[in-house]
């Protein structure tokens, strides 16, 4: 009787052992997978099935669930998982995939081998859900790299971004000019209408600018009243000088906000960035800077452009 129940309390041991297990992979997002490399024989656990979003009566076909990667997760992850068969060394990468229902998640996968005689006969490991996780890594990235208040890039992202795009060898630089931004009588606004009106035009030309040149070059504020672009097309400067003009003409329109009429204008000064790329990026903001000061000594509401070559215009 004594082993009997002594063999009892071992299998409910066994038993909890196995619940709390179970409960604590659930409560990490992670299951657990194998596949056969001679059949391609996929076997989930629950939690692999919950991570897909995956029924766990439908058939685990290798190339339905290969098809539910991101394309360039399915990349990096077809190339892992060959990398970890030829060395029989573990792998572990992150990797994007669409549910069974479309939705977007990020998940940790680590692929191990075994085999025999050298010989890889199965590959297994581990699928975490680190979608949480990765939306707190965004959301971070995001206050460290954009103005608060409009949403746009801010100096130190816009300064490196500057950085990348004119020392791209590869494509021998694709930036056609520095472009800064200064709004006219935007002082006399905030102090009349208070800092509220401020901000709303502030995120108000944000979003002009944003939409103007989404696809032209990367906007960005620098402070204050002042934008700034690095501008990859056109590249004509005769081109570029008509693009300005239209840009201080609608900057220039009247926006409402709480019932008023507010209006500001903008003064423009450009460098262009010419090729190849010579000079440093403090160089060509002294540039920007004189051609922004001469903008506005002309009058305001003007665009004044600075050649590579020392060649100063008014637009």
């Amino acid at each position: 009787m004594r082993d009997e129940a002594d063999h009892a309390a071992a299998a409910l041991s066994d038993a909890v052992r196995v619940r709390l297990y179970d409960q604590a992979l659930n409560h990490a997002r992670i299951g657990a997978w194998e596949c056969d490399l001679e059949t391609e024989r996929l076997t989930w656990t629950p939690g692999v099935h919950d991570i897909f979003g995956y029924p766990i009566g439908n058939p685990l076909r290798r190339a339905t669930i290969v098809d539910l990667y991101v394309e360039e997760s399915r990349r990096n992850m077809e190339l892992a998982r060959a990398e970890a068969i030829r060395s029989g060394r573990a792998v572990t990468l992150d990797t994007e995939i669409r549910t069974w229902r479309g939705e977007r998640r990020w998940m940790r996968l680590s692929i191990n081998t075994e085999g025999n005689n050298g010989r890889p006969r199965r590959i297994f490991g581990a699928k975490q859900d680190i979608t949480s996780d990765r939306q707190a890594m965004e959301c971070l990235r995001r206050q460290a790299e954009t103005d608060s208040l409009t949403g746009l890039a801010n100096r130190s992202v816009f300064q490196a971004r500057y950085r990348e795009v004119v020392g791209d060898s590869l494509n021998h630089g694709f930036a056609s000019a520095l472009v800064l931004i200064d709004l006219d009588r935007f002082k006399d606004l905030n102090d009349t209408l208070g800092h509220s009106a401020g901000d709303a035009c502030l995120c108000e030309v944000a979003r002009r600018l944003g939409q103007a040149f989404h696809k032209a070059g990367l906007v960005a504020r620098l402070g204050g009243d002042e934008f700034a672009i690095i501008l990859r097309a056109p590249t004509n400067p005769a081109r570029i000088a008509h693009v300005l003009r239209q840009t201080v003409a609608m900057l220039s329109r009247p926006l409402f906000w709480n019932g008023l009429r507010l209006e500001v204008g903008a003064s423009i000064g450009v460098a262009l960035v010419g090729r190849p790329h010579r000079r440093r990026i403090t160089e060509l903001f002294a540039e920007a800077d004189i051609a922004l000061y001469d903008a506005k000594a002309a009058g305001r509401n003007k665009v004044h452009l600075v050649g590579d070559d020392g060649y100063s215009r008014a637009a």
